[in-house]
């Protein structure tokens, strides 16, 4: 089945009514002050304040539909997208894919400026948002990026070029990878490539890049329990997410910047929860988890535009894992954190434009 399907964001008055109840009716949690131990109540109570009272979904939802979005079924998946397409009609096209905790509302800043020089192709990841629940065990990152692969055939793109952040990050190597005839590049804000265990990958670090394993080790330690959860047991977390707006948008918080705007944070929190997806979401994490990995590296030509401040890449690694790595830098301040498309559009799409230009 082919069939692609013109799409809008219409939620039922009934469902914002059914969310203000339960905001109304947040039970919140205690803490013992001065205790790091998580996103603290402040924020969760600034943050479901904003939601009740700031918040407007039907501004969101205004802001999706007076984009093109359609919806196709893949591999028995359900795929919904935005297809914005430039003025010129020759113009290359690209993918952009985001990861969790965000959703297609982290590109949205990004249309205007890209679209001026590229057809943008912008799903939502299967499980997540209109996209709608997986059905079925295996969607993993290799199988999206099938998905995404047979996605622009099918709307006819012959060349194109994959962007990513988190999540997309990972993926858009593998679309790379997957479909290298017609993916011209791939161009990440995050290269995940981490030592093997091989002690001859230490020797000779940079001063640079041993800071940047500090930080990597400090994350995993004391803020990685959102990937061992999700990786071992997202049904047992699901029950929460998928009842309680606060428990959601609490548990989504961990991993947004601490200086994103509220909008922002509530916004991607919304659209997994008017959506249904809160829990499906989390199960990327559990496919990624026993999925087999790709032995060989990517051959495609690759760009890292890292946000300042945020995960650090580091070299030696990331060229163990892509063979084509043509640009590699950090974004020109004050680009910093994540979610870069969102806060320093301008400089990353900037980069995104330098450097799809540049493959000719």
């Amino acid at each position: 089945m082919s069939t692609i399907t013109p799409f809008r964001v219409e939620i039922p008055q009934s469902d914002l009514d059914d969310l203000q109840a339960r905001l109304a009716m947040t039970r919140f949690a205690d803490e013992i002050p001065g205790a790091e131990q998580g996103v603290s109540v402040e924020r969760v109570k600034r943050l479901v304040a904003h939601w009740r009272d700031a918040f407007d979904w039907r501004a969101v939802e205004a802001g999706l539909n007076a984009h093109p979005q359609f919806t196709t079924e893949i591999d028995g998946q359900r795929i919904h997208f935005l297809h914005v397409r430039s003025g010129n009609p020759d113009a290359l096209a690209l993918i952009l894919t985001h990861g969790w905790p965000g959703s297609i509302a982290e590109y949205l800043r990004a249309i205007e400026p890209l679209s001026r020089h590229f057809h943008l192709v912008i799903p939502s990841l299967p499980g997540y948002g209109f996209s709608g629940p997986t059905r079925e065990l295996g969607w993993n990152n290799q199988r999206i990026a099938r998905a995404w692969a047979e996605l622009m055939a099918r709307l006819g793109y012959e060349r194109y070029g994959a962007v990513g952040n988190d999540g997309g990050s990972m993926i858009s190597p593998e679309v790379g990878r997957i479909d290298p005839e017609h993916v011209v590049g791939v161009h990440v804000t995050q290269l995940f490539s981490f030592p093997s265990g091989d002690p001859a990958e230490f020797a000779e670090l940079s001063e640079e890049d041993q800071a940047g394993l500090a930080v990597l080790d400090w994350f995993w330690k004391e803020k990685g329990a959102f990937n061992v959860l999700q990786s071992q047991q997202p049904q047992t977390l699901a029950h929460a997410v998928v009842d309680s707006p606060a428990g959601l948008v609490g548990w989504l918080a961990q991993l947004f910047d601490e200086d994103l705007d509220d909008d922002f944070v509530v916004t991607n929190a919304a659209i997994h929860w008017l959506t249904g997806t809160a829990g499906s979401a989390l199960r990327l994490y559990w496919e990624n988890a026993r999925a087999e990995q790709p032995k060989e590296p990517t051959t495609v030509p690759t760009a890292l535009a890292m946000g300042e401040g945020d995960f650090k890449s580091i070299r030696r690694f990331a060229d163990r894992d892509h063979a084509n790595i043509v640009s590699w830098k950090t974004l020109p301040a004050p680009a910093h954190g994540h979610y870069t498309a969102h806060t320093a559009t301008e400089a990353l799409t900037s980069d995104v434009i330098a450097f799809f230009r540049g493959l000719g």
